[in-house]
């Protein structure tokens, strides 16, 4: 009885380890595709809800755009975005928050957005104690990648843009300029460097004024604008109905004055072009996209978002920004092999990339990009308003820098 019952024994035992080994292989054969692809969260702080929640979805888009393109990997790497929204401007302290949140909570190796300045400045603390790469998405303030060396940028600078228009402005023949710009640092910076490229050119100033950055009445700027009687009246604002709502008002203002109404390349976004109207007709603006470039990246670009969002449907510049931010991601992750952290930024130094926008690289002494400044004049197509290129300024860098 003894030994049927050890025998008995043995073979239970030996039946325990049969199953044993049978449910480790199942369990190995099941996390295999776990292992081969090694999921690397990037972070994605935008404006989603308020009087800027439109800007978001555009960078959005054009993130998931360039996945739809790719693959969703980069060699092992499986490329997960985890968005939050920012709530827009004047949300330094939720941003901050944010940006913690990703990469202690989310586990974020990267991290893509900041849309407005002060989200970006609140974060940049975070980020260089982490270590944590982050690629601003458009806030465009100059000093914003001296605040972390983990800051690098997609979009571009204010002074970029302002004072390339400014010393075009003064190549024209035009000698003098009012100034109406939103009272934050962007406004500040593009104030500062269209005054500086003007003056260069030979061009006076002949008054300026700061608006609240939620303005939607221009009124008795315009009027003052008027009164100094300049060839120029230039302006920046956030975007959105802002922008909409300055142009309307400095169009009807300005008809039939002799004054050319100049702004940055936001303010006349082609998204916002259906609400402006016949109000952007003649408007001249600055800035690193046009819709219509004639190149391989833009036209496959183009037919990607039009095959999702309707045929001749323009995507904002801001869509272009986010496909970009993720090419940066996926070429600087080919050149690490997947790392993230110290090897990411040094990848990202000098990198190029053939853009819908044209050639871009990052400057490896300042972590900025340098690309091309389109000037674009505002026109009727078929009761349509669009912009229309006049003039190329070749890879423009950073006059702040």
């Amino acid at each position: 009885m003894h030994s049927r019952n050890a025998s008995s024994f043995t073979l239970i035992r030996r039946a325990t380890r049969t199953a044993l080994a049978l449910t480790a292989g199942v369990l190995s054969l099941s996390a295999a595709p776990a292992r081969a692809t090694n999921d690397l969260i990037v972070g994605v702080i935008l404006p989603l809800s308020g009087t800027f929640a439109d800007q978001g979805s555009h960078y959005e888009n054009g993130m998931r755009l360039y996945q739809e393109l790719n693959s969703p990997q980069v060699g092992d790497r499986n490329i997960r975005l985890v968005v939050k929204d920012d709530q827009g401007p004047n949300s330094g302290d939720l941003a901050r928050r944010l940006t913690q949140e990703l990469i202690t909570r989310d586990k974020a190796e990267l991290i893509v957005g900041y849309s407005f300045t002060p989200n970006a400045m609140a974060a940049a603390s975070i980020l260089t104690q982490s270590k944590t790469p982050a690629i601003i998405v458009n806030a465009m303030t100059s000093v914003l990648t001296e605040k972390s060396p983990y800051y690098t940028r997609i979009s571009g600078t204010m002074p970029m843009v302002a004072y390339t228009q400014g010393q075009w402005a003064a190549a024209q023949g035009k000698k003098t300029a009012y100034l109406i710009v939103s009272d934050y640092a962007p406004g500040i910076d593009a104030e500062t460097w269209f005054v500086k490229g003007f003056e260069a050119g030979g061009g006076k100033v002949v008054g300026k004024d700061r608006t609240p950055l939620s303005s939607m009445e221009y009124g008795p700027y315009l009027q003052r604008a008027l009164e100094a009687k300049p060839e120029i009246v230039f302006g920046f604002n956030p975007g959105g109905d802002v922008s909409i709502a300055f142009i309307k008002q400095a169009s009807a203002r300005l008809k039939g004055t002799g004054a050319q109404l100049m702004v940055t390349g936001d303010v006349v976004d082609d998204n916002l072009l259906p609400a402006m109207g016949d109000a952007a007709d003649g408007v001249i603006s600055a800035w690193h996209y046009q819709a219509e470039l004639d190149n391989a990246p833009n036209r496959v670009f183009l037919k990607a978002f039009q095959a999702k969002h309707g045929a001749g449907k323009l995507p904002s510049y801001r869509v272009m920004q986010g496909y970009d931010a993720m090419a940066m991601v996926y070429k600087a992750l080919g050149k690490t092999g997947g790392k993230t952290g110290d090897a990411f930024m040094e990848a990202v130094k000098g990198i190029q990339i053939d853009s819908p926008r044209g050639p871009i690289s990052i400057d490896p002494a300042t972590r900025e990009i340098i690309e091309n400044i389109y000037i674009r004049r505002g026109v009727m197509n078929k009761g349509l308003a669009v912009n229309t290129l006049i003039a190329t300024l070749h890879a423009v860098k950073d006059p702040a820098k």
